[in-house]
């Protein structure tokens, strides 16, 4: 079977976050199983892209409303992903540092659907699946369709939408219609949700499945899924909830090339305190105290915005008893007030601004608990992360963290939940976390158990292939 995936990030090339990580991993296990994978992104200007060969594999032109913009189809030469990769690259466009956050990101993605769509439209042969991912390829399924360009060669494509956050949903004005090539006018109702073009509400209108990256996630949408709740009630049919797995190759305590100290579960009390040593040392803080960690966007979907209030209320009513490491860039203010509490809490406390990958490994390595509190988590990779480096997610039960997180409290329990995104709640969770962990016994076992889970892709890419499948016959 031939998939096309089509992505705004893919690790290792561009990563934002959990989509990023989904599609460098999914397409290379779906090789695994036997199929043909690919994945189509942005050229943008990163490391990968310098320290990798690639080759010219199309050139062509497309229209964005009267913009005439060439673009260059290059692959990258060497399979080093373990599935074939591609970028558009369109210049002045895509060709930059950065991924998201430009004033011009609705002309940027309406221009790479286009070029993919029009570089497809040149193949000799039709591939099995299209598989887009989030808002910034949504369009595509209405484009194969509808638009008198492409539909003649691939509206008999089935196409497939995963949504990885129902929060950002790529709107648009009207008077940026002329962007899409010429199409059946008749079918303008597709594009619209609310008095504008919405791009993820067309590809759930138009593409053959969708789905989620989790169940419980699936479920949540019909009442919180910013504004298309009756939509997704509407479409319910045609949707389906399959939980992410993790690239057991990257995230491995045993091989993770960011660590120094390697370990397993039989090993993991050694590994993990050789592993917090080392980075207490590097933030001056206490390795014989719990350490609790927060990886992540500082955005209010992440409720990043009580983090402050949390670590205060913690630290003053259990005094010294804890420590907190924060890792994390998004919202300036929330990033002001954590990085106030460095003084405040000198030695119990510290916050990384930025993205770092090799920290992230470190911290899940070394780190007892990681705290979870988001208001949306579709599926949440972090938490998975976490159990497989044997430690104790602390989250909210909402979305994929529901899924795959069971409370200490229930049989065969190995994390702590707790309801409600506010500073009693994860105060009364810390306290539950500390309490485990001067238990030694009862923690070690959590760890053993959390790191015998089986948390890889080949489940996920059985269910993604079964509904492949199911499209096909149809």
């Amino acid at each position: 079977m031939e998939i096309i995936h089509i992505s705004a990030e893919c690790y290792p090339v561009a990563k934002a976050g959990g989509l990023g990580d989904v599609v460098g991993a999914l397409p290379k296990y779906q090789a695994k199983a036997g199929h043909y994978a690919k994945v189509v992104m942005p050229m943008y200007e990163t490391k990968f892209l310098h320290n990798n060969e690639f080759i010219e594999d199309f050139k062509g032109t497309i229209y964005l409303g009267n913009w005439e913009l060439p673009y260059t189809i290059i692959k990258e030469k060497n399979n080093i992903l373990g599935f074939d990769l591609y970028l558009v690259d369109i210049k002045g466009l895509l060709d930059r540092t950065g991924i998201y956050n430009y004033d011009d990101d609705t002309e940027r993605f309406m221009a790479f659907q286009i070029a993919v769509m029009d570089w497809m439209n040149h193949w000799e042969h039709h591939p099995d699946i299209i598989h887009c991912h989030d808002h910034h390829t949504a369009l595509i399924p209405f484009m194969m369709q509808h638009c008198y360009s492409f539909k003649n060669k691939l509206e008999k494509i089935p196409s497939i939408l995963t949504i990885h956050n129902a929060q950002y949903q790529g709107w648009m004005g009207w008077n940026k219609s002329h962007y899409l090539p010429h199409y059946d006018t008749w079918k303008a109702g597709l594009l619209e949700w609310n008095n504008a073009i919405n791009s993820l509400a067309c590809g759930v209108k138009c593409a053959w499945r969708v789905t989620t990256v989790s169940q419980s996630y699936m479920q949540e949408l019909s009442w919180n899924s910013n504004g298309l709740e009756n939509l997704f009630t509407h479409e319910k049919d045609k949707c389906s909830g399959i939980l992410n797995g993790i690239d057991v190759e990257v995230w491995n305590p045993k091989t993770d090339t960011f660590l120094e100290h390697h370990y397993n579960a039989k090993s993991v009390v050694v590994g993990k305190q050789r592993n917090k040593e080392e980075l207490c040392k590097q933030f001056n803080l206490d390795a014989n105290k719990p350490l609790i960690v927060f990886i992540g966007r500082l955005v209010e979907e992440k409720a990043a915005d009580i983090l402050p209030n949390i670590i205060v209320s913690c630290m003053y009513a259990m005094p010294d008893s804890m420590n907190f490491l924060i890792l994390g860039s998004g919202d300036p203010h929330i990033e002001w007030q954590l990085k106030n509490l460095n003084n405040q809490f000198a030695n119990h406390y510290h916050v990384e601004i930025g993205y770092n990958e090799a920290l992230s490994h470190k911290m899940y390595a070394g780190a007892d608990f990681l705290l979870m509190p988001s208001r949306v988590e579709p599926c949440g990779l972090n938490q998975m992360y976490a159990m497989c480096y044997g430690t104790v997610p602390i989250v909210r039960s909402t979305g994929g963290l529901q899924d795959t997180v069971i409370d200490m409290g229930d049989e065969g329990g190995y994390g702590i939940r707790f309801n409600h995104a506010a500073v009693g709640d994860v105060h009364h969770s810390v306290y539950r976390a500390i309490t485990v962990f001067n238990d030694s016994k009862k923690m070690l076992e959590m760890c053993r158990t959390m790191m015998n889970i089986d948390h890889s892709w080949e489940k996920a890419v059985g269910n993604y292939i079964n509904l492949y499948n199911s499209v096909i016959e149809k």
